[in-house]
């Protein structure tokens, strides 16, 4: 069977799924499964992160959506402490749940994880004084360890990594500056440097920018919803992006 040369992934982040958001986004979901290969999820899946927001989210995504779906939560996913039940509930119907773990899909790798907040560059928080400042910084490291345990599993030449927190500062450019510390870390950018990833793909930052670049020059896109719609009105709220792969070639 033919193949294609590439591997059309469809991102986005911060869907915000309500309990009466029922089959309020199987329009965007049906347009990702036409133009894309895979979707991401980039955090922000439910708003209050309650099990009844899941079951409404995989329902419409079996409705709407053939093509694999790979996601990671985010801190709103965490908001009733049903965190675990979510990700059963979404895993369930399908869809392929990282935090600190990797899938591969027609030789692409996929790393990912929540990740934490804490700042970036020497603004970023450190470990020193009160126990719960140094709690706050071990959670941004342990995110930061996840992510690379993740990636170091994968063995394909192309690796994409999918966070819910910024790894850098210039996607959260454009949020109020008191804010910036608590969208994202830059110890999240060390791995994915590391393991030269072809790109990034996070949400959180509602008024951020949509893409900037790591040290190295690895491309970041924001993904967040409503940040996609308010830029792009006229295209559907996700980001596409292809990196090589072995595709089989759809037949219908």
């Amino acid at each position: 069977m033919a193949t294609r040369a590439t591997l059309r992934i469809a991102a986005v982040g911060d869907i915000h799924i309500k309990k009466n958001s029922a089959g309020s986004l199987q329009p965007l979901f049906a347009s990702a499964n036409e133009d894309a290969d895979v979707l991401l999820l980039c955090g922000d899946l439910t708003d209050y992160g309650t099990v009844e927001e899941a079951k409404i989210l995989a329902k419409d995504l079996t409705t709407s959506v053939r093509v694999p779906v790979i996601a990671v939560l985010g801190n709103h996913d965490f908001e009733s402490g049903q965190q675990d039940e979510v990700t059963k509930i979404l895993a369930g119907a399908g869809v392929i749940m990282l935090d600190g773990d990797s899938h591969e899909l027609h030789g692409v790798g996929f790393a990912g994880v929540k990740g934490f907040a804490g700042g970036f560059g020497r603004r970023a928080l450190g470990a020193w004084g009160e126990k719960l400042i140094k709690d706050f910084v071990h959670e941004a490291v342990e995110e930061s360890l996840k992510l690379e345990a993740a990636l170091a599993r994968l063995r394909t030449p192309q690796k994409i990594a999918v966070l819910h927190y910024a790894p850098i500062q210039a996607t959260v450019v454009g949020e109020p500056p008191e804010m910036i510390a608590f969208l994202g870390s830059s110890r999240l950018e060390e791995p994915l440097e590391r393991y030269r990833v072809n790109a990034v793909f996070h949400g959180h930052a509602h008024h951020g920018a949509p893409e900037g670049r790591t040290r190295s020059n690895i491309p970041v896109f924001n993904v967040a919803m409503p940040l996609l719609a308010r830029l792009y009105p006229d295209k559907p709220a996700f980001r596409l992006f292809e990196v090589p792969a072995e595709v089989p070639a759809r037949t219908g």
